[in-house]
């Protein structure tokens, strides 16, 4: 299928918006008028423009209030709609979007629309136009996309269809399922965009939270299959109103747009293929391109941090005091293994070679994830236009894939079973002649990782870690922190490691307004979290200091026995319960101001992070950074 961007969902000047669209690998673009209004170029060099990067212009839109008015006023709309049909054919466009009457001096009633539309289909035709008649969610009559066909078959006008709009159809809650109704030679245009549940006023919901596919609450797995099984042969085109996507970068907002709609038309493909096994068939008259099939992570081989040399010896003390031991040493880098049980961290002393962004504070840098098919994994990440890391090795070192995240953390293939592929242990030699841990109680593995995003890449790291790890993410939840609301959103393989926590700074302010500033941490899991706390205070590291009103308060809401809450305020030890499932985490201080560690403890089949303990978590580390 072909690949379409509105010009609004991008920033910038109608040229830019342009050149990122292609430059991202689009086939067209949708026009918005404003957009056009407020160039320098001519309608002609905007068509000039399009061709030589390769895009066709799509769409033009949009073209309000038409239908449902008086004589007089349909005079002037005939006026106006035919000096931008003569525009149209200076861009080299054949359809039109426009939009359902919000006027209110229109009228409701569906013969007179009809009969007007049928008119406006008639002007167009001399100029070689189609109308496409889309139902606005907020449309004063029409607002219902059944509605708007209704009308459109009842103007019956060969050059009269309809645009779907994905979010004024999913966001009123109308079944699109009838969309297989409507005969595919009709539906003029597809527009698609996803969206956060939020209970607010449609057109500011519309206008201000619209997201790329994937990166919000709507199905567009299932709508986008039921266009396709009533016949539409168009591009499946992008239009999303967005404060964030419309303050960014766009060649980097038009990158993660096309990503978005490459998962989505495999997805559409794949739930395609099962629903083909089954009766009626379907009327697809388009192949889908596919992706590699997902290679979903299932766990975390490491997690590297790399330290500068002013904290590489407390971020070292920390380890050892959680029971890790420094097992090996890299053969050619500056990297060492520190190793308890299951839980694997390379500690990196910020080589300059390795190309690392962090190179002034102790920072998580890379994530190694375990799949079954490391290179399967790289060709699927590839396609999703993830940046391939290159990477300085002896020829002696492993083979490893490795792809850069939006935030530029290094994330890299490691295949879980090693007679299926290189082995990322045998670069490190052993034994290393190293620290040990303390007591060394052991540890279950590495639990999830928190990482800090700037606001404008927090949805394109959630849709990077979606659809190139295979990750589910929840639906997100806002923190109130000391410096203002964070915004959180937990990404995992249905509840299951990798676990990974996106936090960004819903303001853009404060010491977390963009990935450098926010901290970091890395959670490990374990059997006995009071044992483990112990022994991190006997290695001489003493746990981040909770207030006693945080025990208080959990002894008037909980069932805990008090000797229970007395050992938790002591070890600084946290608690959270969901049903059945309990959860009892702790932290240890920032190790660099902004790198900290933590250990947890699941019970009962726990899936949450204690979400509700971070505001009290994160006022703990404010004031300790205040003494």
């Amino acid at each position: 299928m072909r690949r379409s961007i509105a010009t609004v969902s991008l920033s910038g000047t109608l040229e830019e918006k342009l050149g990122a669209a292609a430059q991202a690998g689009f086939d067209g673009v949708e026009i918005f008028e404003n957009d056009l209004i407020g160039s320098a170029l001519p309608p002609r060099e905007v068509r000039a423009l399009t061709e030589s990067l390769g895009l066709t212009i799509d769409l033009y839109q949009p073209f309000r209030d038409f239908e449902g008015v008086n004589e007089a006023r349909l005079e002037r709309n005939l006026r106006r709609a035919e000096a931008k049909f003569a525009l149209m054919v200076e861009l080299g466009v054949d359809v039109m979007l426009v939009c359902s009457s919000v006027s209110a001096d229109s009228t409701g009633e569906d013969a007179r629309s009809a009969a007007q539309l049928h008119r406006l289909a008639e002007a167009a035709a001399p100029f070689g136009v189609r109308i496409a008649y889309e139902a606005l969610a907020w449309g004063r009559w029409v607002d219902d996309y059944r509605h708007a066909w209704r009308i459109a078959r009842l103007a019956d006008h060969p050059g009269l269809g309809v645009c779907l709009d994905s979010f004024h159809i999913l966001s009123r809650g109308h079944d699109p399922a009838g969309i297989r109704d409507i005969p595919g030679d009709r539906i003029f245009f597809l527009q698609l965009a996803d969206a956060p549940l939020m209970p607010m006023d449609v057109l500011h919901w519309s206008r201000h939270h619209r997201c790329f596919p994937g990166q919000g609450a709507f199905d567009l797995t299932e709508f986008t299959g039921h266009v396709l099984a009533a016949g539409y042969t168009g591009p499946l085109s992008l239009e999303v109103f967005n404060d964030v996507f419309r303050a960014s970068d766009p060649g980097r907002t038009a990158a993660d747009a096309l990503r978005s709609l490459a998962v989505l038309e495999d997805e559409v493909g794949r739930a395609r293929d099962l629903e083909g096994t089954k009766a009626p068939p379907l009327r697809d008259a388009v192949e889908l391109t596919r992706l590699p099939s997902p290679t979903r992570a299932r766990g975390y081989a490491f997690v590297e941090v790399a330290a500068p040399g002013h904290s590489v010896q407390r971020v070292r003390g920390a380890l050892a005091a959680l029971g890790f031991s420094h097992t090996r040493d890299h053969r050619s880098k500056p990297v060492q293994l520190w190793r308890n049980g299951d839980a694997h961290v390379l500690l990196n002393a910020t080589d300059p070679q390795l190309g690392h962004t962090w190179s002034d504070e102790a920072a998580v840098t890379a994530l190694g994830v375990e799949v079954a098919d490391a290179g399967k994994a790289m060709r699927r990440a590839e396609r999703l236009l993830a940046p391939k890391l290159p990477r300085r090795r002896d020829p002696a070192e492993s083979v490893l894939h490795a792809v850069a995240a939006p935030d530029g953390t290094s994330v890299f293939f490691c295949p879980s079973d090693p007679a299926e592929g290189e082995d990322w242990l045998a670069d490190f030699s052993s034994p290393a002649q190293g620290s040990g841990g303390t007591d060394g109680v052991p540890l279950t593995g590495i639990d999830h990782v928190g990482l800090f995003q700037p606001f404008d890449h927090f949805d394109e790291a959630s849709l990077f870690y979606r659809s190139v790890l295979g990750l589910d993410p929840d639906d997100g939840t806002e923190l109130a922190a000391p410096d203002g609301l964070v915004r959180s959103r937990a990404l995992s393989r249905g509840g299951a490691s990798p676990r990974i926590a996106l936090n960004a700074s819903l303001l853009g302010r404060g010491p977390g307004r963009d990935a450098r500033g926010g901290s970091q941490h890395v959670a490990f899991g374990c059997e006995d979290v009071f044992a483990v706390a112990r022994s991190m205070r006997r290695g001489g590291i003493e746990p981040l200091r909770i207030p006693d009103n945080y025990y208080a308060d959990l002894a008037c809401r909980t069932d805990l026995e008090p000797v229970t809450i007395e050992h938790m305020r002591e070890h600084g030890i946290l608690y959270d319960r969901a049903g059945d499932g309990e959860f009892l985490h702790f932290y240890t201080p920032m190790l660099d101001g902004r790198l900290f560690l933590e250990v947890v403890q699941r019970k009962g089949g726990y899936r949450g992070y204690g979400a509700a303990n971070s505001p009290f978590r994160m006022a703990a580390q404010r004031a300790e950074a205040s003494r």
